[in-house]
């Protein structure tokens, strides 16, 4: 256990990854959001889930639908990169979801009809924050993120438009499609 700055102990909920994806288009809209969890361990539950937006529809996939609509409810929706989406209620939808990630390559992941590949991975650092604010108030997070050069999303086999923005320096790359992992949520 950890405090928070205001003293008080501070519980883990989540033990897990998420990585995640913005695709955009030449005008710098997004195109695409998505968010891949793999919980080994929460107050709800262990389990695999995937949230894609796609042109103003939430999809929300997992064999466990609590699991996943706790974490499109209570973590996803307060994420930064989804300020701005029209956000309406999901589609939920039990099925499988299978990832394959390691951070040397990256990530493939499939959900019901939706594929997702993201690689070319540009650097691996540690990020911590004792003040993540999501919609149930403060938290903390610590986790290693994987910003990777390329990402695709399909759908029913038919490609999602968009591309990912890589940003930041050499020394420390950024991009709107990374890996995480060794992810800690703290309330």
């Amino acid at each position: 256990m950890s405090k928070s700055v205001a003293g008080s102990i501070r519980r883990i909920i989540l033990a897990g990854a998420n990585p995640g994806l913005r695709l955009f288009d030449d005008n710098g809209k997004v195109t695409a959001y998505a968010s891949i969890w793999m919980v080994d361990w929460s107050i709800r539950g262990a389990g695999t889930a995937v949230v894609l937006w796609f042109d103003g529809i939430v999809r929300v996939v997992s064999e466990d639908v609590d699991l996943a609509s706790w974490l499109e409810r209570y973590f996803v929706r307060s994420f930064l990169e989804v300020q701005g989406l029209p956000w309406h209620e999901p589609a939920v939808e039990r099925d499988l979801v299978q990832v394959s990630m390691n951070l040397a390559d990256g990530l493939s992941a499939k959900a019901a009809d939706i594929q997702i590949e993201m690689g070319g991975v540009l650097d691996r650092r540690l990020f911590a924050t004792d003040n993540f604010q999501l919609a149930e108030g403060n938290h903390s997070l610590s986790l290693v993120i994987v910003p990777v050069r390329s990402a695709t999303v399909s759908i029913g086999g038919a490609s999602v438009p968009g591309f990912v923005q890589v940003d930041g320096s050499p020394d420390k790359p950024g991009s709107s499609a990374f890996l995480t992992t060794a992810e800690v949520w703290r309330r």
